[in-house]
């Protein structure tokens, strides 16, 4: 009887039934390009792209006839989402004529378009495609690459890429294709062999048909196929069989399916890259020359193709421009391809960054550079080039360079040869489909023979290949995969569905709401208004199913018998009635368990194939089964479950398990009609035959036995105690009882069914199952249901031990006796007992209690794939616990053992693999070992949440210590983990891209009017206000600095003066102001420095300079226009190229920008073309240049503007530095003589751009000590001046330049110049510095120096006034920190009066400067060091400038002395400057404050003309810019002051320089609003050499001495260093403690600092580690001894650094001195009081919302509470501990523990988990291992309260101890013999036991109880069984036989 599933053929019930009309096609009729595209293609070319579109159309509308339905297509696929999280919605590729469509949705999502794409021609095939972009080609590193995803669309001429980033490719073919193929790699093309293919080369010599390209910008390359031969020899050629069609290519496996259409067979290939060997192979064929029965040798390939290419039409030639190298076809071909000259793309395109296959031998065609990446042309306007531009013959490689092909394909498996007779026909379909057991199936249809034929494949044991076996023959008109079940549905040549898992039968499939095939025709197809249910269906066949028999439906008739019969047999689907046509037409785009039905009437729906099994548990227990059966065992198994759980009117959710329990037991031999607890199953609903097995039937008439069922029922039992009932007085029926007891009598098992012998492997697999869910609180209704099948198994199978082990879990549930279906003893040898079955249960509460013990464990059973939490928590308890550090290694660990019943090897390995421990997180202790392992395997917050609490609390724990000092780069995973918001949010931004700032600044930028721009809106005050919150600084800053206003020019008119004159007057005080007003956009740019995130769609405002001003009483206007005074000609240029800069630098680096809106900024009115100029170098510091395309760098220099091309050539320069980068250096190059051939054209260079120019080319080969470049600008630093007045003006800037890049160049390098010793490069600089004779010019300029200058006699000695300070420079920056002291000797200051008066004293302060930079160590920041620079001669010599009366002496010249000292002062101070840059040193600030307040006396002292004012002012400006570098970004307030007073100096020897200097030291000062500092690596000091050298121009054209544009390289010494701490819960930045330890070093020794952030850090390679200082912030480390990456990255990003405040903590601006602090208010007294805790005050605690609520409804007391006020001040002081302890998520353990111990107290307990649980947590706290952790960390607040655990233990302690005084004794007594006890006592039986550890029953015999007589020998006895005394002492008294207990 238990046969019947076998018997009886089901069906299973296909899930809603829809309508499906694929999306795209309506969208495309309202597609917005539609209708213009169709008419498009009907118009005449002519008219096409004639102007007068209206005319066009109207004229091309008579035309226009309805044409037949467009051919359309689509295919559909799971949904892939960006993150990475599951989806389950469909996404459709819909393509018809022009057009594709891309949707994506679903049942719960609305269809919506995601993308729709318009070309040119009709669309051939579209598909999406995952493109590898990789560096390496090699195999083994492709899963870590980066992955693009595209979608193409191929043409007939071309294909179209469109990646999902936005990047637009367009190949051009060079054959025609018939479809493309996504692979693994990338696409797969097949070439279409035309009739007229007759090749011009070698006779019939065949070309490839399958190509591959693997990246949109790469070479379309010929696929290789490798296979053996008949001698067993595999031969390397290239695919040129056209026999061979591709039907199939799958990714995974990579594997490839093509039919021989001459042979007319199937092949299988496997699809990966080719290795070297075998390219050479392929490339050595070529070299022997081909013969025609080799292979098509690839040079003659290579030159066919090229041959081809020059055809002209795309038609014409099948192998249009397959590479071509005349690309005059493409442009006549496609107008739409964005072609491009190549002779630009050389430089613009040349740098293939986009495309992987960098490298390898192939050459480039140039059809790469026309379709670059980069190009953002709109699509038609191609920029044609004249047909055969000679330029690209540079780069392309000679013409037979053969293609490398990168695809091969390996043969794997051919079907064999059938019948000749039957032909056999291509396969119109091919799936990989596995079975329920994981068995991979490749399937093809072939349609001719309805056949489908199934090969099982299977990869080899080491991974490498792909193993087929036999074939299977299905019959079959159709069929497709279902992959989210492992099935397949397939159509048979009848119309019906079946299903089939791999290739075993499963069942029809009913489709409620069709007809089956052999129905009446009613075409009544429900509309998609109504999602269909079978109810719903209008259709007459739901009505009859309700009449009919139900079984009907389901018996199979053969053949009609009777008539009387015949109306069964109608709708039975065996019958077909062909002449009603076939009503399933075919099936399509399967995905998960959806696919679409084709009707014979055209219709399409889309039906729902049922999952197998909807709860959790019954899915649990499935996959466990499922793994430990054999394979055809358990494909058995699955199929009967699925059949019945699937069958029409199946079960609801609830009763799933019941149906399941039902079907198991019935597969093991149990009768469960027969059982009491599973018969009275109450399956909801219709009681179908399906479900409960019917009994055969002996008779019509019935039996008593059914009378006996309903009575049984629990449906009876419903009904009897009915009201109904009693109101009609019904007398109770006497049910027998005898009937049961025979029933108990003679239950046995039927030993043939399907399980019968695997009991009790099955049983052992569901025990772990059980096991597994006790770990999760959420599936305790799941539990109960799975014991009660259990305990069934466990008594039959005569298991006591797991008896009473569930008996202990769930006493309620389990009573002692119970049905016992026995088992035959014949039939017991037939039960395979596994060899990982244990007698003793395996139990995981036990396991954990026997390690917090620490007593030894045995490896607990896991089920890999299923016991993941089991698994997890045995491992972290070893690992915390047990202190086991390799326990979570990667080896199989020796506290699992892992249960396999067969070598499934690679699905156990593969579970493995994904739990390895990664390394790449610091881990120092035990704690953070677990949390980083945790992470590692996905476990989350919300799982530990799901762990019971007692086993939850080691993990919390560790939690707990990584809580209060993490690491700061740890995952933000790991953070989330351990509830540090702060660090994970952290962790977050720092994977954000650099673009989106924390701090924006939210100023609207419309907000202050067009008048009130002054450049600096845009600074974050929020910050600024932190940093300095005392004053005013920063207003008063702004005012300094801006210059959109008009001055005031306050000029007093004396009585003498006329109007006019006064006129003149104010004017020239006007003239006077603008010095200064053209002087401050450079300190402004300083000021806003990064400081604003562009809007792309608008233009970046630049304010202007304004050089008006206004006179005070009556505010009148005054103007330098007005002609009564001379103003200098381009006296404003510099300043607004200046202002451009300041405006350009306030663009942060992180800003998003493309080279459109660059372009987009640039001015309509040419008087703006220098501020745009400066804009542009300002980009360029800030690195944004790089975006600008070189087409139109090219067209700003084209425009020959002096100073665009100034301001370009450094801002790439400075973009591009030290990259060497060959394209800037040819662009610089063109603009420097000296680097030019020595034949080629005189260029006409403007000087200033030639300097621009050669510091461009020291900026880009920074630090390479490149030779050529070297020797050139060495030899350029003393280069004479020419014949025709060339080099005669400003050379000196042109020196510096030169020797300014040449130290650049050799940056630091000092004697270890590699290669360049015969330049002599010290002697030639020394010599330029000192003079003497000049050297013949070597090299290849001889011939441009022959004849000397016209104007300038020079003779052949060294101009050193020129040649000096480049030269200088030019050795502080090669020998800079080198501290060598030969080369400083050479720069020591003259001690003789005769050598001083030889050098200018102005140089004086550079030889200081450089020979401090050399002796970089000995630099001290005091006035003493400073002083030993100067000469004795001039130290004792020099007056002090107090003096009144001038000591007179002849032979000393006191005006060279006194200039001599204070430029060596100068220079010393400007050292001390770069010294300490950034650093806020202060007795650097001291020392240079003193001098610059001397300096200030100096000026106003009486003798000052001695030493001139000029020079007194330089010195002053220079010791103020070193203050300034020393204090940069920190605003120091005393700086500041005599940088104000030094703004109010105006007039006398006040010149443009001086105010430029004054301003760059203030704007050093405030460097980027206080976000900036300066760096002092090498590069730094080189940029500020440049950018602050000390002579200043003397008016504001002024180049002479220095170009003016380069004072704005001290950008490339800026770097963030300011950290901001923002408060997580509210997102505004705050105050926090940090504490910096610097690295020791020879100065000083390893120190610490505290710093109050928001501030300025040191540089970081001086610092050890930064850490936020507790205790108002949880505390947070930042160890820089490990790299300073994560560090700069977050000063990168604004230096935003959350902190997260601490429970009852106040911020320190609410409370600066920590006096409100609640904690200081509440816990200073622990006293009795802290119960009066008010909920109220909680806010201020935690903004936990779920704790505010638990203290709003828990904690309040409400009015006569009576003995509830206990419970509420527990909960008040239980929230209260949480909170200030800050474990809040300790609260639920609290409460349940407080809840267990009451419920306990009445004696309520109906299962012992909870006990179990507070047992846990009492043994975690007095575990060995945390008493150690204790003693460690003495200092650590206790995570659970001391107070709260012992009473909880006392408690229950008195509770068991009552019980046993109360008559419990005799319960335990008799629990011990073996007797049964009262049901009333059961569950407090159980608890004791639990609680006291009692050992169970069956291991007290062993030890032989009978006859102790102490105490103490019991405690001997009892010591194996690990028993605690205190239990014992409990059980003495029984069994001693001492009636009294011995209560403690």
């Amino acid at each position: 009887m238990s046969n019947f599933y076998e018997e009886r053929a089901t069906m299973i019930a296909a899930g809603d039934l829809q309508e499906f009309v694929p999306f795209g096609r309506d969208h495309c009729k309202h597609h917005p390009n539609a209708l213009n595209l169709q008419l498009r293609q009907l118009q005449p070319a002519s008219e096409l792209w004639s102007s007068d579109g209206a005319a066009g159309l109207v004229g091309s509308l008579q035309e226009v006839t309805i044409h037949e339905k467009q051919k359309e297509s689509w295919q559909l696929r799971k949904g892939v989402s960006e993150i990475g999280e599951e989806v389950d919605y469909d996404e459709e590729l819909y393509v018809a004529g022009n057009m594709v469509i891309w949707s994506k949705g679903s049942k719960s999502q609305a269809l919506a378009v995601y993308k729709a794409f318009t070309v040119d021609s009709p669309v051939q095939q579209a598909l999406w495609c995952d493109f590898i972009i990789s560096q390496d080609k090699s195999e083994r590193d492709y899963s870590s690459d980066e992955v693009e995803k595209c979608i193409c669309i191929l043409q007939s001429s071309c294909i179209n890429m469109h990646s999902i980033e936005g990047k637009d490719y367009i190949a051009s073919l060079p054959f025609q294709v018939t479809s493309v193929w996504p692979t693994k790699y990338g696409l797969l093309f097949e070439r279409s062999s035309s009739s007229h293919e007759v090749p011009p080369g070698p006779p019939r010599e065949p070309l490839p048909t399958m190509f591959s390209m693997l990246h949109p910008l790469d070479e379309i390359t010929p696929l290789v196929c490798k296979s053996g031969s008949l001698f067993g020899s595999s031969r390397v050629q290239y695919v040129v069989d056209h026999t061979m069609k591709i039907v199939f290519l799958d990714t995974d496996p990579s594997i490839v399916m093509t039919y021989d259409s001459v042979q007319g067979l199937h092949s299988v290939w496997a699809l990966r890259r080719v290795k070297t060997e075998e390219e050479n192979v392929v490339l050595k064929f070529s070299e022997q020359g081909g013969t025609p029965q080799n292979v098509a040798t690839s040079s003659s390939l290579t030159a066919h193709l090229r041959s081809l290419s020059k055809g002209d039409s795309p038609v014409a030639s099948p192998f249009q421009n397959y590479s071509s190298i005349h690309s005059q076809s493409r442009s006549t071909s496609s107008p739409s391809l964005h072609s491009r000259s190549p002779s630009i793309s050389n430089m613009a395109a040349l740098s293939r960054a986009h495309s992987p296959a960098l490298g390898v031998h192939s050459f480039s065609g140039v059809q790469r550079f026309n379709l670059s990446s980069h190009n953002q042309s709109p699509k038609r306007h191609s920029i044609s080039h004249s047909p055969n531009s000679n330029s690209n013959g540079s780069f392309l490689a000679p013409e037979t360079e053969p293609i490398v092909p990168e695809l091969c394909i390996d043969h794997l498996w051919t079907e064999t040869i059938t019948n000749i007779r039957e032909k056999n026909s291509q396969a119109s379909k091919v799936f990989i489909t596995s079975d329920l057991c994981g068995q991979k199936f490749l399937c093809f249809l072939v349609e001719s023979q309805l056949q489908l034929r199934c090969v099982k494949f299977q990869e080899s044991n080491d991974k490498t290949q792909l193993i087929f076996g036999s074939v299977t023959n299905i019959q079959a008109k159709d069929a497709a995969p279902v992959e989210k079940i492992d099935t397949m549905l397939v159509l048979e040549g009848s119309g019906n569905l079946v299903l089939y898992t791999g290739v075993v039968r499963v069942g029809k499939v009913f489709i409620p709401g069709l007809p089956a095939p052999s129905l009446t025709m009613s075409n009544t197809m429900p509309r998609p208004s109504t999602p269909l249910d079978s109810v719903s269906t209008p259709n007459p066949l739901s009505k009859l199913l309700g009449s009919l028999d139900e079984a009907v439906l389901l018996s199979p008739v053969p053949e009609l018998r009777d008539s009387s019969k015949l109306h069964d047999s109608l709708y039975n689907e065996d019958c077909t009635f062909q002449q009603l046509g076939t009503y399933i037409h075919s099936i399509r785009d399967p995905v998960c368990n959806r696919v679409t039905l084709e009707l014979s009437n055209g219709s399409m729906v889309r039906i729902t194939i049922p999952e197998i099994a909807t709860s959790e548990l019954v899915q649990t227990c499935l996959q466990a089964i499922k793994f430990i059966l054999p394979k055809e065992i358990a494909v058995q198994m699955l199929v009967k479950w699925y059949s019945v759980h699937s069958a029409p009117g199946g079960p609801s959710y609830h009763s799933e398990w019941n149906l399941f329990v039902t079907c198991l037991m019935n597969m093991m031999g149990y009768n469960t009609d027969r059982l009491a607890w599973t018969r009275n199953f109450d399956f909801e609903g219709s009681l179908s035959p399906v479900i409960a097995p019917k009994k055969a039937r002996p008779s019509e008439t019935g039996s008593d036995d059914d009378w006996e069922y309903l009575l049984n029922s629990d449906y009876h039992q419903n009904v009897e105690s009915h009201l109904l009932n009693r109101s009609l007085c019904l007398s109770p029926l006497e049910v027998s009882q005898v009937k049961d007891e025979d029933f108990s009598r003679n239950l046995s098992l039927d030993s043939s069914t399907l399980l019968f012998t695997h009991i009790p492997a099955v049983f052992f697999v569901l025990h772990l199952v059980y096991e597994e869910l006790k770990l999760n609180t959420l599936m305790g209704e799941g539990i109960r249901s799975l014991v009660e099948l259990l305990v069934q198994l466990a008594r039959d199978l005569k298991l006591e031990a797991y008896v009473d082990h569930y008996y202990r879990d769930y006493p309620a549930l389990v009573r002692t006796t119970g049905q016992v279906c026995t088992v035959d003893h014949g039939q017991t040898g037939f039960m395979h007992h596994p060899s990982f079955f244990t007698s003793e249960p395996p139990s995981i509460y036990q396991w954990v209690s026997s390690c917090l013990k620490g007593e030894g464990v045995p490896p607990y059973p896991y089920l890999p794939g299923i016991c993941e939490r089991s698994r997890l928590v045995v491992l972290s308890i070893a690992l915390y616990i047990l202190g086991d550090e390799s326990s979570v290694s990667d080896e199989p660990s020796q506290y699992l053992s892992r249960i396999s019943i067969a070598p499934q090897k690679s699905q156990a390995e593969q579970e493995e693999n994904r739990f390895s421990f990664r390394h790449s997180t610091s881990v120092s202790s035990l704690a953070e070992r677990l949390v980083v392992w945790m992470t590692n395997v996905g476990f989350t917050l919300r799982d530990l949440e799901t762990l019971p609490f007692g086993i939850a609390l080691p993990i919390r724990d560790a939690i707990y210590h990584c809580r209060e000092q993490p690491a700061s780069d740890w995952p933000e995973a790991v953070c989330l983990l351990i509830g540090r918001q702060d660090l994970s949010k952290q962790a977050c931004e720092g994977n954000l891209p650099k673009g989106t700032s924390v701090l924006s600044s939210d100023v609207p930028s419309g907000t202050e009017t067009e008048e009130e721009d002054d450049g600096m809106n845009d600074m974050n005050q929020e910050v600024m206000s932190l940093i300095w919150s005392e004053d005013l600084r920063v207003q008063d800053v702004r005012r300094l600095l801006q210059s959109a206003h008009p001055v005031r020019v306050n000029v007093v008119q004396y009585p003498e003066l006329s109007d006019h004159e006064f006129i003149e007057e104010k004017e020239n005080r006007l003239l006077q102001l603008c010095q200064r007003t053209m002087a401050l956009p450079v300190g402004r740019g300083m000021f806003t420095l990064f400081s604003y995130h562009p809007v792309p769609t608008e233009p970046l405002p630049i304010p202007k300079l304004n050089l008006t001003g206004r006179a005070p009483p009556r505010n009148t206007t005054v103007d330098l226009n007005s002609g009564n005074i001379d103003v200098p000609p381009n006296m404003t240029s510099w300043a607004s190229f200046h202002n451009g800069v300041a405006a350009g630098l306030k663009i942060a680096p992180a800003s998003q920008i493309d080279s459109a809106w660059i372009v987009y900024n640039k001015p309509k009115h040419a008087e703006l073309a220098n501020e745009y100029a400066g804009f542009l170098m300002a980009l360029g510091l800030n690195g944004h240049l790089t975006k600008l395309a070189t087409l139109n760098i090219h067209d700003y220099l084209t425009k020959g503007h002096e100073m665009t091309s100034i301001g370009l050539l450094l801002g790439v320069s400075a973009a591009k530095l030290g990259t060497m980068d060959m394209s800037i250096t040819r662009l610089l190059s063109i603009h420097i003589p000296a680097l030019l051939p020595p034949t080629s054209t005189e260029l006409d260079v403007p000087h200033n751009v030639q300097v621009a120019a050669v510091v461009g080319i020291g900026l880009i080969y920074q630090g390479t000590a490149h030779r050529h470049t070297a020797e050139v600008l060495l030899a350029e630093i003393g280069r004479p001046p020419g014949p025709e007045m060339e080099y005669c003006t400003d050379r000196e800037s042109y020196s510096l330049a030169a020797g300014l890049a040449l130290g650049m160049v050799c940056l630091g390098h000092g004697s270890n110049l590699i290669g360049m010793s015969d330049l002599n490069v010290p002697e030639q600089l020394y010599q330029y510095m000192v003079g003497g004779h000049r050297r013949f010019q070597a090299g290849m300029h001889r011939e441009k120096h022959k004849s000397p200058s016209y104007q300038i006699k020079e003779g052949d000695t060294i101009n050193v006034d020129v040649t000096c300070p480049g030269a200088t420079l030019a050795l502080a920056m090669i020998y800079l920190k080198t501290n060598n002291r030969s080369i400083a000797d050479w720069l020591r200051a003259p001690d003789t009066m005769y050598l001083l008066d030889f050098v200018k004293p102005e140089f004086l302060l550079l030889r200081t400067l450089a020979r401090c930079l050399i002796l970089w160590d000995d630099i001290l920041p005091n006035s003493k060091w400073v002083d030993s620079n100067v000469p004795q001669i001039i130290r004792e010599n020099s007056i002090s400038l107090s003096e009144i009366e001038l000591p007179c002496s002849e032979d000393l010249n006191l005006e060279t002395l006194s200039q001599a000292h204070v430029y060596i002062i100068a220079g010393a101070c400007l050292s001390l400057g770069f010294r300490f840059a950034g650093s806020e040193n202060l007795s650097a600030f001291n020392c240079l404050h003193k001098f610059a307040k001397d300096f200030m006396t100096y000026l106003s002292a009486p003798n000052a003309s001695v030493t001139g004012p000029y020079n007194l002012e330089t010195c002053l400006s220079v010791v103020l810019l070193s203050l300034a570098m020393v204090m940069a970004g920190s605003g120091n307030l005393k700086v500041l002051q005599l940088c104000r007073f030094l703004h109010m100096k105006t007039g006398g020897e006040m010149n443009y320089g001086f105010h430029l200097a004054h301003h760059m030291a203030l704007g050093l000062l405030f460097l980027g609003g206080g976000r900036y500092s300066l760096s002092t690596s090498n590069s730094s000091i080189a940029a500020l050499l440049c950018a602050l050298y000390p002579h200043f121009p003397a008016h504001s054209t002024d180049n002479r001495y220095h170009l003016q544009a380069l004072r704005h390289l001290y950008v490339l010494a800026a770097e963030p260093r300011l950290l901001v701490p923002v408060d997580v819960d509210t997102n505004t930045p705050c105050y926090a403690l940090l504490e910096v330890t610097y690295k020791g070093t020879q100065w000083y020794e390893q120190t610490k600092e505290e710093l109050m952030a928001p501030t300025l850090l040191p540089e970081l390679h001086l610092l050890k580690q930064i850490k936020v200082k507790g205790p108002r912030y949880w505390e947070l480390l930042i160890d820089l001894s490990k790299g300073t990456q994560h560090l700069k990255s977050i000063l990168s990003k604004d230096g935003v650094l959350y902190v997260k405040l601490r429970a009852g903590q106040l911020s320190y601006k609410e409370d600066p001195m920590g006096w409100q602090s609640l904690l200081a208010q509440t816990v200073a007294n622990r006293n009795s009081e802290a119960r009066a805790f008010k909920p109220e005050t909680i806010s201020a605690f935690t903004s936990d919302p779920a704790l505010l609520s638990f203290a709003e409804y828990f904690c309040k007391p409400t009015v006569n509470m009576g003995q509830k006020q206990e419970i509420l001040d527990l909960f008040s002081s239980v929230l209260y501990e949480c909170v200030t302890q800050e474990t809040p998520e300790m609260l639920p353990a609290y409460i349940a523990m407080d809840q267990a111990v009451r419920r306990l107290g009445r004696s309520e307990m109906s299962e012992t988990s909870e006990l179990w649980q507070i047992k846990l947590v009492l043994e975690f706290f007095s575990s060995r291992s945390h008493q150690e952790r204790l003693q460690n960390h003495p200092k650590r607040g206790l995570f659970m309260n001391s107070e709260f655990l012992p009473v909880v233990k006392c408690t229950i302690d008195n509770t068991l101890d009552q019980w046993l005084q109360a008559g419990g004794d005799g319960c335990v007594h008799s629990y011990l013999n073996g007797q049964p006890c009262e049901g009333s006592q059961l569950s407090m039986l159980a608890c004791f036991l639990v609680y006291h550890s009692v050992p169970a029953l069956r291991h007290l015999p062993s030890i032989g109880l009978e006859g102790s007589t102490s105490f103490a020998e019991l405690l001997f006895k009892f010591k194996q069984l690990k028993m605690p005394v205190r239990a014992l002492l409990r059980l003495a008294p029984l069994l001693l036989g001492n009636p009294q207990p011995m209560v403690m």
